[in-house]
């Protein structure tokens, strides 16, 4: 009866003879013979070194081995490990399913943007050649298996992308919003290269860039600083006209019904909460300007000697029927403006005695009321001191002296602010409103990160309004995954990864913030308790990146196959916090 026989394999039994164990190698193999299967031992390698054995198991599963006289040839070898930890994270957050549903050519492209804009920011010509297999300096292409890539098909996937960006941001809302919840809200303005867009206008620039024009972007972000959804507005528009569009974006796509919304002061204005707040029926935690809190001072309703002893308080005002003053005294802050006050104070005597000087010299002499009054305009309003000087200006002579009694109107309130809310005191503490408004700095993070060196969201070079749009978007995405990687990556960062605990040891939420104890240890010993090196975000995405992938050749063969470089101590422990693997 003919009989077929299986593969050969290595089988070990444990044999137990007075008291002591034994070991034993055999090799066997499944024959066949009829509807029977028999097993059948080939030879015993019990009398082979272990070694040896291990060996034999590998190439019984597949695995080549070269001869002592062959060679090996690397054909290539890309930088790797901090496009796996980028990539890793992105899809184990699901936002590869957000872009779309199903994988696509426009997908992929749009998941090597936003990665390219975590690992090395830069142009989209850049980018086409980071994500060509061929021209990349990373295994970015490589892995997302992306070739011939150029410009033009990432300008045609950004095109697609703003198509789809109100649906990814309404699944980002499902994610991390429910009512009820705490939406921080702020804007910032970025610079612009070129004079042709329609979005390109010049407003309040924050920038420092004189005479560029520039975009106005509006970030909502939820209690914990992860953003939501941006919205690009054109640069001329003010702070306060950017809010109704957000709160329209929360009733109707979000569908929320009731959700706190946090902004500063010179967002949230009295004219925005009658006009466009109250009518949609939302929450709101805002704060004064320095005129309403003088006139609460007038009024009476804010004693200022109730703060000897405390430094928050909460009042009432007839100005402000059904809401909550909470007012708050930082002498740190206290301390800053004063000393603000009299620098500027002094740094525009300087100047205004330069022009005093040119009234009374001979030669060229300045005169002119008109002309005086324009160059001393020039010199108070640029650092918004006027209101501190008395100025006497004549056709022939200029004189001013300081205006001693509003230095010391504005000096009493130093250090002061009035947080201004609608949320009850059965829902939301004194200390937990300060606590909100104060969380309005996780958006400066943002900004701050969406600015700098870590996703250069600026200058933009796009001339088209939509791929203006979208490559803040691809932006805001980018921030969205580094935010999660620097969350899971705290420990091993000098960020504070115990914030919780920080919290406890603060005296007052009025008072600066304070580091724990255990980020106070690590600034210090450069070390985690386990003996880990403690880096920035950027150099630990540096050092991922010499984890690399090797393209090795078998020489005599020409057998080609993939080989990860042997990852550090520093990278193992960064791929367990991140929770994502290095081979991709």
């Amino acid at each position: 009866m003919a009989s077929r026989s299986g593969p050969v394999h290595v089988v070990k039994n444990i044999r137990k003879y007075k008291g002591k164990e034994y070991a034993t190698y055999l090799l066997r193999r499944s024959v066949r013979v009829g509807k029977k299967v028999k097993k059948e031992t080939v030879a015993n390698l019990s009398h082979l070194p272990e070694e040896l054995i291990r060996i034999i198991r590998r190439y019984l599963k597949g695995e080549a081995f070269a001869g002592a006289g062959e060679s090996f040839r690397i054909d290539r070898s890309l930088p790797h490990g901090h496009v796996a930890a980028v990539l890793g994270t992105l899809r184990r957050l699901g936002l590869e399913k957000l872009l779309g549903k199903k994988p696509s050519r426009r997908r992929t492209l749009t998941v090597g943007m936003i990665a390219a804009r975590i690992l090395e920011p830069s142009s989209k010509l850049a980018v086409a050649g980071h994500l060509n297999a061929e021209t990349s300096c990373t295994s970015l292409g490589e892995v997302l298996g992306a070739e011939s890539v150029d410009v033009d098909e990432l300008y045609h996937t950004m095109d697609w992308l703003i198509q789809r960006q109100s649906g990814i941001e309404d699944a980002l809302a499902e994610r991390h919003l429910t009512d009820g919840s705490l939406m921080l809200y702020d804007v910032t303005s970025v610079y612009f290269e070129g004079r042709t867009c329609p979005l390109a206008g010049l407003g309040h620039n924050r920038d420092g860039k004189k005479g560029k024009l520039q975009i106005v972007v509006g970030l909502l972000c939820n209690a914990e600083g992860r953003p939501v959804s941006v919205q690009v507005f054109r640069g001329n528009t003010g702070d306060p006209k950017t809010l109704l569009p957000q709160i329209e974006k929360i009733r109707s796509r979000f569908d929320l019904s009731r959700v706190v919304l946090v902004g500063d002061r010179g967002m949230i204005t009295e004219a925005r909460l009658r006009e466009d707040v109250r009518p949609a029926g939302l929450d709101w935690i805002t704060a004064l300007r320095a005129p309403s809190i003088r006139q609460l001072v007038d009024c009476g309703s804010l004693q200022l000697s109730l703060f000897d002893e405390t430094d928050l308080a909460e009042i009432s005002g007839p100005a402000y029927p059904g809401e909550r003053l909470i007012v708050c005294k930082n002498p740190l802050l206290a301390e800053d403006r004063a000393r603000t006050r009299m620098e500027l104070i002094k740094a525009t005597e300087k100047h205004l005695d330069t022009i005093v000087q040119a009234t009374m010299r001979h030669a060229r002499k300045l005169k002119g009321k008109d002309k005086i009054a324009l160059r001393v305009g020039k010199v108070v309003n640029r650092a918004k001191v006027g209101k501190y000087f008395n100025l006497n200006i004549t056709d022939n002579s200029f004189g001013y002296s300081r205006n001693e009694e509003r230095i010391s109107q504005d000096a009493r309130l130093d250090g002061f602010y009035v947080i201004r809310t609608s949320v009850p005191e059965q829902d939301l503490t004194a200390q937990g409103t300060v606590r909100c408004y104060k969380s309005l700095a996780k958006v400066e993070r943002a900004f701050q990160s969406l600015k700098s060196a870590d996703l250069r969201v600026r200058p933009i070079h796009h001339r088209l309004e939509d791929r203006v749009k979208a490559h803040v978007f691809i932006c805001m995405l980018a921030y969205y995954v580094d935010w999660h990687m620097r969350k899971a990556l705290a420990p091993i960062l000098f960020d504070d990864d115990d914030r919780s605990k920080a919290q406890t040891l603060r005296q007052s939420v009025v008072k600066p913030a304070r580091r724990s104890k255990g980020a106070l240890r690590k600034a210090s010993t450069r070390k985690t308790e386990d003996g880990i090196p403690v880096q920035s975000f950027q150099s630990l995405l540096s050092h991922l990146g010499t984890l690399t992938k090797n393209t090795v050749r078998l020489v005599s063969s020409d057998v080609a196959f993939c080989q990860y470089s042997e990852p550090t101590a520093v990278q193992r422990k960064a791929f367990e916090l991140l929770g994502v693997s290095p081979r991709m």
